[in-house]
């Protein structure tokens, strides 16, 4: 047993820890970045404090003054470093330009259907013969049909640590920004990434070259070739995929069939490098290396094997979590144990609070944008939900149990475990995800024994001796076939709007009370604290007003019409690849998190930035309706019958007009184009209305325009995203808007929306609102002349954009 620690130094640490972790969480907030001069004062304006703290005897006014100071280092730090990073940004100037780069692939390539991606280390850059500065990491995709010409030859297999020359064209890094989505821009910041782009490789752009092959990335070129072992090795590309994401940490790898399981049964976080693979590993590497410690007499003289242990199962660990990829998670993990082993090595017995802050703010002072994460959140409460719900240690030695007693005792701690942590972490999961999985806790039960005592076991092992994956093949097929099971299960996931971050944590201590070592009568106080969590439910329009949300999908449209308590999809955007589009990426989260139940999903026509989405959508709302002007042999057609749509159609949702204008019936019989048949929706209330116009051109508009009165809208959705085949001066002089919406991709190949297109819109003095500068609109007609952006509103200084002066000083 330690001793215990000296009187109060966990107590005196304390606000230190709270303030660091403050501090982080108060920086991320800023939608700009200040000046670094003002970052480098406040560092050194906190550590004078902290110093007059420490001389300072105790009392509140010193704890006080300790957090203050702690918070205001932390923040200043985390400001500062975010400046420096800053400053390496891709000059705007060079954004499409053609340039040519020298440098190494610095990762394992992703190789998908449509060629590869890969990280990529410059160490010479130059545009027309003249050098230039380029960031530092870039992320790069050699595709099949980069600019939409033939390549001048397949993307080969890359390795990590070979020497290229490319020519690549380069933008600032640009995601798609939308309420309760996924942030890119921050996942491209936190690796690094300050550019993408793409090969150059058709038949008029000078040839890649390797210039040299070398072990210049030792680790990712090992992780490379174990992963082409293990895809030579298990013939089933799907098993091999799950291996791999355990073994080399390449989560690409697996299908997105296979994570839609996963997800559905709350086993997700175990088909990756996860803190409890990394757990589990130094838990046997620190058992083997004490067990071989101690069979030497002159090593337990010279050091405890108990502390040989302690630390080889720790560096053993942090070497497992470099060979497979260095993630987030597996770093997090590697700091958190690093503490807690040096708190064991300096024989210091702090309260489990302060060790658990400690750990906290190890992890945000070496990544304060880890507070951006689902994972850390999810991580640190379990951990801190075990922390306060465990069994107090008995008050001394008691003789061993016999080995049956203390099997089903081991049980029923994991099985206590797991419902502490399900109870606790469901409210988080419904702030964070908006769904939980109603199998999760006997999925887990079953999971994470066979993930991390088979399957991992043996992954690793076949790095030895291949055969090995094989059987690791049949292990993760038996896993795959029990949680298919699961899934097809009707209530296996329950969903809810996404809840605000109060009722998220009121639900969170609630989850932590009903699972506490305490009286029954103080747990039940846990259950009003759920409601709130349980029971939100998402604003909506008042009955006789409708609002439109475009979502921010790049190159497409995707728009949702509310009403009172109706809601119509206006086409699903684009597919981006064959495994994700815009349903799966951006519509089914923002649906889930609204809590909506889409009646009708309407696509204004066949080409694929309209209809990309719609079967991850059509799958989700099963009892939605759609409506389109697809051929009868659309693929589509095949999940969900299609009715027509065709002017003349209107219905009424609470009090607001819906009226379908074009295509007429009859048009139907004619060899048209896909974008003549646009199916154009106008909604209105009598005091405000919306135009969605589809992809229509200026024929189309031609005929809409001889009607002004029935196209008359305050809010217009620009046709065919600003291109010049559209948006005529006779149909805008129709419409009438005060507010366009232009749903197009940052700096598209198409070049929408044009610039005599942009300049029709401006000599009437309409607002137009890109949905690349923008992200998410949100348009309400109570409110007929403003528009909420989503880049606005939840401005972040990482997002595009949103550098200030520190990049500029």
């Amino acid at each position: 047993m330690n001793p215990p620690a000296p009187a109060g130094s966990g107590a005196t640490l304390s606000p230190a820890l709270l303030g660091v972790v403050l501090g982080a969480a108060v920086q991320l907030q800023q939608p700009r970045l200040w000046p670094e001069s003002l970052y480098v004062a406040g560092s050194a304006l906190a550590a004078l404090l902290m110093a007059l703290c420490i001389l300072r005897r105790g009392g509140r006014l010193r704890w006080l003054a300790m957090l203050l100071a702690a918070a205001l280092l932390s923040g200043s730090v985390t400001g500062w470093r975010a400046s420096a990073f800053a400053r390496s940004g891709l000059d705007p100037a060079l954004e499409g330009r053609n340039l040519a780069v020298t440098g190494w692939i610095a990762a394992m390539p992703q190789r998908n259907e449509a060629g590869l991606r890969f990280r990529f280390e410059p160490d010479a850059a130059s545009l027309d013969g003249r050098p230039v500065r380029v960031p530092p990491q870039l992320m790069l995709g050699w595709y099949a049909s980069a600019d939409g010409s033939e390549l001048q030859r397949q993307p080969p297999d890359l390795q990590p640590g070979d020497r290229w020359d490319f020519s690549v064209r380069l933008k600032a890094p640009h995601g798609h920004v939308n309420p309760h989505g996924f942030d890119y821009e921050l996942w491209l910041w936190e690796q690094g990434v300050q550019a993408t782009g793409y090969v150059r490789a058709g038949p008029r752009d000078p040839p890649p070259r390797r210039l040299a092959t070398s072990w210049r990335k030792p680790v990712e070129r090992a992780r490379w070739k174990v992963r082409q072992a293990i895809f030579a090795q298990v013939t089933d590309a799907r098993l091999a995929g799950v291996l791999a994401a355990l073994v080399v940490g390449d989560q690409a790898a697996i299908e997105r069939a296979d994570w839609d399981v996963f997800r559905a049964t709350g086993v997700a976080h175990l088909m990756s490098i996860s803190g409890l693979h990394v757990t589990m590993f130094a838990w046997a590497a620190a058992a083997l290396v004490g067990a071989l410690w101690r069979r030497s007499t002159r090593l337990c003289l010279a050091w405890p094997a108990q502390h040989a242990g302690l630390a080889g199962g720790v560096l053993l660990a942090g070497a497992y979590a470099v060979f497979s990829g260095w993630g987030v998670p597996a770093q997090r993990t590697v700091c958190m144990l690093a503490v807690v082993a040096l708190l064991r090595l300096g024989a210091r017995d702090w309260p489990w609070p302060s060790v658990w802050l400690l750990a906290c703010a190890t992890v945000l002072a070496a990544d304060p944008w880890a507070l951006t994460q689902a994972g850390f959140w999810l991580s640190f409460v379990a951990v801190g939900v075990l922390f306060a719900t465990g069994r107090p240690q008995p008050p001394r030695p008691q003789p061993p149990p016999p080995l049956a007693v203390r099997l089903l005792g081991s049980l029923a701690a994991l099985l206590r475990e797991q419902w502490v942590v399900t109870v606790a972490l469901t409210p988080l999961s419904l702030l964070l995800f908006g769904q939980v999985s109603v199998v999760g806790l006997l999925a887990n039960l079953l999971a994470i024994p066979w993930v991390t005592l088979v399957v991992t076991p043996l992954g690793l092992a076949g790095v030895f001796f291949a055969p090995l994956w094989s059987a690791g093949a049949v292990a993760v097929d038996w896993l795959a076939t029990v949680l298919q099971w699961l899934a097809q299960i009707p209530f296996a996931t329950w969903a809810a709007p996404a809840p605000p971050l109060w009722a998220g944590a009121a639900g969170v201590l609630g989850g932590v009370l009903l699972a506490a070592r305490l009286p029954w009568s103080a747990r039940l106080l846990g259950l009003p604290l759920l409601l709130p969590v349980l029971a939100w439910q998402a604003p909506r329009p008042p009955p006789g007003q409708f609002e439109v949300l475009a979502a921010d999908v790049g190159q497409g449209n995707a728009l949702l019409v509310r009403t009172a308590a109706h809601t119509l999809v206006y086409d699903t955007g684009p597919g981006y690849s064959r495994d994700t589009d815009a349903g799966q990426r951006v519509l089914v989260p923002l649906l889930r998190a609204l809590g909506e139940q889409v009646e009708v999903v309407m696509l204004s026509h066949r080409d694929s930035d309209h209809t990309g989405g719609a079967g991850a959508v059509l799958r989700m709302q099963s009892s939605a309706r759609l409506v389109s002007s697809l051929e009868d042999g659309h693929p589509l057609q095949a999940l969900r019958p299609s009715s027509r749509c065709s002017a003349g159609q209107r219905w009424t949702w609470d009090g607001v007009q819906f009226e379908v204008l074009h295509p007429a019936a009859a048009d139907y019989g004619q060899r048209l184009r896909p974008n003549a048949m646009s199916c154009v929706l106008r909604v209105s209330n009598g005091q405000a209305g919306a135009l969605l116009a589809g992809d229509v051109e200026k024929p189309q508009e031609a005929l809409l325009a001889l009607a002004p009165q029935r196209i008359a809208a305050d809010l217009l959705l620009v046709p065919h995203h600003g291109s010049r085949t559209s948006s005529t001066d006779a149909f805008l002089d129709a419409v009438r808007p005060t507010v366009a919406l232009v749903q197009a991709g940052y700096r598209n190949r198409f070049g929408h929306p044009a610039a005599d297109v942009v300049d029709r819109y401006r000599v009437r003095q309409i607002a137009l609102v890109a949905s690349a500068w923008c992200g998410a609109a949100s348009w309400r007609s109570g409110e007929p002349r403003s528009v909420r952006c989503e880049r606005v509103v939840a401005a972040r200084y990482w997002h595009h954009g949103g550098l200030s002066a520190a990049a500029d000083e």
